[in-house]
Order: structure tokens, then sequence, then C-alpha cells
């Protein structure tokens, strides 16, 4: 798998690839926007509901390492990483289809089923639909060091971030859009449907479109080589591959928890905070028929911050890799993560509608890089063969922070009460001050890091 045997991708072949990137996109927005609002309405609080976005950074550590892995010694007649893409774009549709409907499928076991089991239902749909998308993220991502020459690398990657940016606010917007352009309500179940014929076509298109290189004799032997070692000697040799490795690995950490502190907790915060909506998990039907009206308006809010976040990213990922490749990824990732980092404390500090919504697109600017350049950062130290198993340790770095902020952080909000409207509240924005400590810490990890050692 010589450098020199690859072509170049033309404009329209990065088209391709991403496609099913965007596609993939439609799952992880709802699953992000509206997962909050549908467990809180069966009664998650705020601890609770963390520990149902475990779901992610639990099937992260578990699922990409060994799909990753896997795909790397797979053959078939669809190629090694096709099949990996298409069963986790299947799955995750199904789990996206009946997330909304929970409590609907709980109630057909009469009056006397458990009143948790609708939480318990989409509980499960979520674990179903992070561990499919995980399945299908990694090989993804291996498909680059597979298929494309390393000089366009940092440009794929960057194509994967206009993918993600622009199927973000796609999802993300179409409800508000469709609400204030032509008053007509999306319900959740309709959102949620989409997401999942969106995340099965797109998937499909890239997998028909996209010809695998085949593995050279020297390569499939280092990938079965990889797949017969046990994970913790695959995890020794991922950092002797080079000193910054360790320190690549060290930035993501912090930057995922600074991430996450944001992606998991927005809903409730523009809900709960900006919107004023008090604590309704307990609450009796009549009063969360009071509140009905604010808490809708702060989910539209919640879905058009994220709409602009991701329209950013979407509009300034390809000039990131450009741009990164002359002036180098650590000098442009450290400008964008301290950004977001400044959005993270304006979030904090003035939680009104238009300080939030222009502090979410200045974020956008450290999500597109985020989504792009660490993942160039580490591909120069990549072997032939060994992606798959690469991109799921790596992995490891991106899902693991979130099991602090899905338990930790989860646990000090749920603390964190205050009294309003004669109910309680809970202190949502502190996940931002959280989220702008480790974003910075990030960004100084990222200026140790030798580019000059790859």
């Amino acid at each position: 798998m010589a450098n020199e045997e690859m072509k170049k991708f033309t404009t329209a072949q990065l088209l391709n690839f991403c496609l099913g990137f965007f596609g993939l996109q439609f799952a992880w927005q709802m699953r992000i926007i509206l997962s909050g609002p549908v467990t809180e309405a069966l009664g998650a609080s705020p601890f609770i509901f963390g520990l149902i976005w475990l779901a992610g950074p639990v099937t992260g550590i578990v699922v990409q390492p060994i799909i990753g892995a896997l795909s790397d010694v797979t053959q078939t007649p669809f190629g090694r990483r096709v099949p990996y893409l298409m069963g986790g774009a299947i799955l995750a549709a199904l789990g996206l289809f009946f997330l909304p409907r929970s409590g609907d499928i709980a109630s057909l076991f009469g009056a006397n089923a458990p009143v948790y089991l609708g939480l318990l239902i989409a509980a499960i749909m979520i674990w179903i639909i992070d561990a499919c998308v995980n399945a299908a993220q990694g090989p993804y991502r291996a498909l680059i060091p597979d298929n494309i020459p390393k000089e366009q690398h940092a440009l794929a990657n960057s194509y994967l971030s206009f993918a993600i940016g622009l199927g973000s606010v796609v999802a993300a917007g179409t409800a508000p859009f469709l609400k204030y352009a032509f008053h007509y309500d999306m319900s959740m179940n309709a959102q949620f449907a989409m997401a999942g014929a969106a995340f099965f076509l797109a998937m499909l298109w890239t997998c028909l479109t996209i010809k695998e290189r085949k593995l050279k004799a020297e390569a499939k032997a280092a990938a079965t080589g990889e797949e017969q070692k046990s994970f913790i000697q695959n995890v020794k040799e991922f950092f002797k591959l080079s000193p910054e490795v360790g320190k690549i690995c060290t930035m993501q950490f912090f930057s995922w928890i600074g991430l996450m502190s944001m992606m998991i907790f927005f809903t409730q915060y523009a809900v709960h905070i900006v919107f004023g909506v008090p604590d309704l998990s307990s609450a009796a039907e009549a009063v969360k028929n009071t509140y009905a009206a604010q808490t809708a308006d702060g989910q539209y809010f919640s879905q058009i911050c994220f709409a602009v976040f991701n329209l950013i990213c979407f509009l300034v990922a390809i000039p990131i890799g450009k741009w990164a490749e002359k002036r180098g990824n650590k000098f442009v990732h450290i400008i964008a993560l301290s950004s977001m980092a400044i959005a993270y404390l304006l979030m904090a500090f003035l939680p009104n509608k238009v300080s939030v919504m222009s502090a979410m697109a200045l974020a956008g600017i450290g999500w597109a890089s985020t989504l792009a350049l660490p993942f160039a950062m580490l591909s120069k130290y990549i072997k032939a063969g060994t992606e798959g198993s690469i991109m799921g340790i790596f992995n490891i770095f991106i899902a693991a922070p979130q099991v602090l902020v899905c338990t930790l952080l989860a646990w000090f909000i749920d603390k964190a009460k205050f009294m309003q409207d004669s109910l309680s509240n809970n202190h949502w924005e502190y996940a931002f001050i959280v989220g702008a400590i480790m974003l910075i810490c990030a960004a100084v990890t990222a200026s140790l890091v030798n580019e000059k050692q790859a």
C-alpha cells in the first residue's frame, strides 16, 4: 500500500466519500438534541440522563477498537469496511425510529407495567443507536489512510468536517425551518424517522461509489498480525509509534471533555436557563402543560443554535484544512480550541438568546478543527494495514472523557440546584465553565506537540 500507488481523489470523489458522514450526522443530531427531551419526559433526572448518555462513550471504547481491528482483516466481495458501514446504518436507523416511541411501546404492556419501563426502553434504543454509529465510524475514518494519499489526509478529514457541518445543519434546522417558515410543527417521531432514512440512504451512496483498495500481501500480514495480538499489546505498540502520539491523545482527551460538556447538556441549558423552565422531570402533568410552550420554544432554540454551530463548521471546514496545510495542524488547532473556550465562557456568564447563539457560532470553529486536525496529526504515524486498529484505539481518547462528563459532571449538575417559580432548577451553565477549562488544557497540550517528528 505504498503512497505512490494511491491516486489523488478528485473533488467529486471526496464528495462521494463524505456523503455517508453527512447522513450519519442526522443520527447524531437527533441523538444529541432530542434524547434529553425524550428521556426527561419519561422521568429522567440530570444524573439519570447522564448515565443514559454513557451509551456513547462505553460503546465507543468497546465497539470501535473491536470493529476497527475486525475491519482490518475482513475480506468480503463488498470490501473490508463496507459491511460495517452498512450494518451500522441499518440497525441505527431502526433504533432511531423506535426511540421517540418508547413510551408508546411501554404502554403496550398494559397498566401494570413498571413506571420506568418507557425510560428503560428509551435507554436501550439509545445504546443501540450509539453502538451502531460507533461500529460505522471507526471503519469509515480508516477509509482515509486505506485509499487516499497522505498529502490529502488533512483535506479528506476536512471534507468529513464539511459533511458533518452540513448534515448537522440540515438535521438540526429542518424542524425550526418548517415551524417558522410554514407554521408546521414537525413531530419528534417524524424527526427521528427522517434521521434514520437519511443515515441509511447516504451511507448506501458512499458504499456504492467508493471502491476500496485491496490489501497487498505485506499489509495483509501486518493487519493479521495486529488482530492476533492482545488489545494491551496493540495499545502499547500504539504509543511506541512516536512520543508525539501520547501528546495528541492527551490533547484529544481534554478536547472531548470540553466538547461533550456542551453537546450533552446544551438542550437542557437552553430550556431551563435561557428560557427559564424549571425542572419538570417529576412534575405533575398540569404543571408540565403550564410550561409546554416555553419548553417547545427552548427546544426549537436549541436546534437553531446547533444549526448555527454546525453551519460555521460547514463553512470553515475546508478552509481550515487548507490553512493547516500551509501553517501546520498544531498552529491552526490551538487557535480553534481557544475560540471555543471563549465561546463557552460567554454562554456561562451571558445566558441570553443573542449572546448564546453568537457563542455557538464561534464554537463551530473549534468543532470543525477537532473533527479534522487531530486525525490528520495522528495519521502520519499509522502503519499500512493497521488503520482500523489505530483509529479504534485513538477513539478511546474521544470516548473515555465522555464517561467523566456523563457521570461526574452530570452528578455535579444534578446536585447544583436553585429555586425558581417555587420549583427547583439546576445550574446547567456549570457545564460550560468546566468545558472551557478543559479546552484551554487541550490547547496547552497541543502546543507541546512537535509536528516535525512525524
